[in-house]
This record gives C-alpha cells, structure tokens and sequence, in this order.
C-alpha cells in the first residue's frame, strides 16, 4: 500500500517483524498460528489518513486511554508466524485506536476488502502492555508472544512454578543470561489463554520484568526492537535448553554459585 511504500523506516520495521517471525518458525516455537507480535509505530507515522471512515472500525472490551491515537503493526488472528515472514502485509495489521483508547480501525485495509481479518486473539494483552509502557515512560515498543519449547518445559516441573527457583535455575546456566536480563522473568501460574484475567497477570508480572513465562503456554516478552525482544527471549531459552542438556545426559547441572552470580549482576550495569 502506498502508506507503506512511501515510508523507508516504516517498511524497515515491517521487514524486522517478518525476519523475526521466520526465526520463531525455524525454532520450532510457532506450531501452526501460534505466537503474536506488535510494534507501536506511532513515531513513524505523522501524516494525515483523511476520513477514518474508510476504514472497518472495531469496539475493545476495554479501554487504553494512553493509547489514543496510537499506531500499531500487529499480527493476525489465525495466522502462521511462516506465512508472516513470507508475506507480511497479508497476515499482519496497521490499526490506529480512536481518542477514547476503546476502538481501533484496520488502516491497512478498506471497508470493502473481500480478505478482511482480524488482530490477533490476544490484542488486549498486548494493548494493555503497551499502555504500561506508555504510562512508565519508557522507551519499549515491540511485544512478542512465542512458543519457546524448552521455557514452557521448565514450567511441566513443579519446583520450577516458582518465580526465585524459575530465575535461580536461568542465570546459573549460563553468564550471558545474568548479564543481559538481570530483572530475571516474572512468572504466571496456568490461565486460559485469550482471557482478561490472563491480561491482568501479565500486567503485574511485567511491572519488575520484561519478560514473562506463562505456565505451560509461552512466553511475552518486550523491548526496544524487534531483535533485542527476539535476542532477550533466545538467550532464556539457551539456558533452559543447557538445563535439560545436562540432566539428560545423565548428570545433574551444577549452575553458577551466588558468589558468581553477584558479579555477573555487577557487570550487567554496563550493558
């Protein structure tokens, strides 16, 4: 669409969404439509859309009053994280929120298209974290809700469905993990998915953490960029993986002691 076509840095981001989206498919974290992604592009979008009117108009549930007049690249309801990295504006979504924060209109599509969908089934989640980021003033603008195999098997083992214990184990598998997300997951014991409740959870774990592990479901996570959100979750999932690695070869994993620990967390202040 020519939104898109005549904005260099707007397609850029659409680009880093598709690239990532292909890597969660080779990791085998994306089953069939699983995972969803958003990106606030408010600051790449200045330009007057004429008659909102044009475009379809949906009610939220809830209402994201510092979301008002935001922008967002969103993927769709049902759609494969593959064909997203293929063709990304045929399984992903422009929405802009009107003043209220409690609608949104599809601005990447017309009234009248015959393939119109949806946001993903979990846009409240991602709106209300998008809200808390907005209203703690920080710099985040990417969510991303992944499948990562080994994160979601640490949470079928009941001494790990403990927030301590679940973030213990994660930074005494590898230095890389303390130094790059010393705020550690927050953790949030089995919810249905798709739910407010499950929104509402989120919300409280992601107050101290920019990463947060559902029980036996997935993972949210958030950040600056597209690959920083990717990276933070990858380097959680290389410690889980070295976990089972270990004790299934037989041998019990050691982990890092406190001491060290405490030293890694110090050296973290410099990334």
């Amino acid at each position: 669409m020519e939104l898109i076509n005549n904005n260099s840095l707007l397609k850029t981001v659409i680009f880093e969404v598709a690239e990532i989206a292909e890597y969660l498919w080779q990791r085998g974290w994306a089953e069939r439509n699983a995972g969803n992604i958003s990106v606030n592009i408010s600051h790449l979008l200045t330009e007057d859309f004429g008659k909102l009117d044009d475009y379809p108009f949906f009610k939220l549930a809830s209402k994201y009053p510092e979301l008002s007049g935001k922008y967002f690249f969103v993927s769709g309801t049902g759609k494969r994280m593959r064909d997203l990295a293929r063709e990304p504006l045929n399984n992903a979504l422009l929405i802009r929120l009107n003043e209220q924060g409690d609608g949104y209109w599809i601005i990447s599509e017309k009234k009248d298209a015959v393939a119109n969908f949806r946001p993903t089934s979990e846009l409240p989640t991602h709106l209300g974290i998008h809200q808390l980021i907005q209203q703690r003033a920080s710099s985040e603008k990417v969510v991303i809700h992944t499948h990562a195999n080994e994160l979601v098997a640490l949470t079928q083992i009941r001494e790990f469905c403990n927030e301590e214990r679940l973030n213990k184990l994660l930074w005494g598998m590898h230095p890389e993990t303390m130094v790059f997300v010393p705020q550690g997951v927050g953790f949030v014991p089995y919810v249905t998915p798709g739910t407010e409740q499950i929104a509402i959870e989120t919300l409280k774990a992601l107050k101290k953490h920019n990463v947060v592990l559902w029980e036996k479901h997935g993972v949210f996570a958030i950040g600056e960029s597209v690959f920083d959100t990717f990276d933070t979750i990858d380097i959680l999932g290389k410690s889980a993986k070295i976990f089972f690695l270990v004790n299934g070869s037989g041998y019990k994993a050691e982990g890092l002691d406190d001491e060290q620990l405490d030293i890694l967390k110090e050296l973290s202040a410099n990334f």
